[in-house]
């Protein structure tokens, strides 16, 4: 029983609801070179719900539960993948 509680809750786990989601506004947003260069920064501190927006030059992260980053940290992530942050709101 406790094998199959387990199967169930690993299904489940990628359906969990985002503690946070942030969204960024990002100047030189331009190709989808760009948009991957966001994911992959996010994506190696630990983010794999990155939206990338080249339209509205904005970048969505889901934050999930246990996992933070400030403004300061978003902001030095997007200034050192070489693009830069017009705002940030929470929701």
């Amino acid at each position: 029983m406790k094998k199959y509680m387990m199967i169930i809750a690993l299904l489940l786990m990628p359906f969990a609801a985002s503690a946070e989601i942030v969204t960024i506004g990002v100047n030189g947003l331009v190709c989808s070179f760009c948009a991957t260069a966001i994911e992959k920064t996010f994506a190696q501190k630990g983010f794999d719900k990155v939206n990338v927006n080249l339209d509205e030059k904005f970048v969505t992260l889901d934050v999930p539960e246990g996992k933070a980053m400030t403004d300061k940290e978003i902001t030095a992530a997007i200034n050192d993948a070489g693009y830069e942050v017009t705002d940030i709101t929470r929701k």
